[in-house]
């Protein structure tokens, strides 16, 4: 019978307080303005599977959205399940990608790194990458 109960104690251990659920939906809240300032004045075009690495100026996390920099006129952005937030900005993190080919693909995992420590932090799969223009 008592074994019965663990499940349930850890159940409730990861239960998040409603004071917790708060800092949670008020930084995605927090996180989508940013990234809509981030592509504010560029228009999404059609999704691509793999882009550039070297053409790339800027990387920054915005959640689960990751935004690749070209230029101001080019963005990438690239949903992910989550797992590699604070990257780039003033964010603690930075990426680490490994390719042989100089792109990064839907499919690819990246990790994410301590600037400080060198410790890993996290890890995320790229989905496709949706290129945000500005009209000229």
């Amino acid at each position: 019978m008592a074994s019965g109960l663990i499940p349930l104690a850890l159940l409730g251990a990861c239960t998040l307080t409603p004071a917790e659920k708060a800092r949670v939906e008020q930084r995605a809240r927090t996180e989508q303005a940013d990234l809509a300032k981030a592509l504010s004045g560029l228009t999404p075009q059609a999704p691509t599977q793999c882009i550039s690495q070297y053409r790339t100026q800027q990387v920054r996390s915005y959640g689960p959205a990751i935004v690749y920099t070209v230029s101001p006129r080019l963005k990438y952005v690239s949903r992910t399940a989550g797992g590699c937030d604070n990257v780039g900005g003033s964010g603690n993190n930075i990426f680490v990608t490994r390719t042989t080919t100089g792109q990064l693909c839907s499919g690819d995992i990246a990790q994410t790194v301590d600037r400080a420590s060198g410790f890993f932090t996290g890890s995320c799969s790229f989905g496709e990458f949706v290129p945000y223009r500005r009209d000229r």
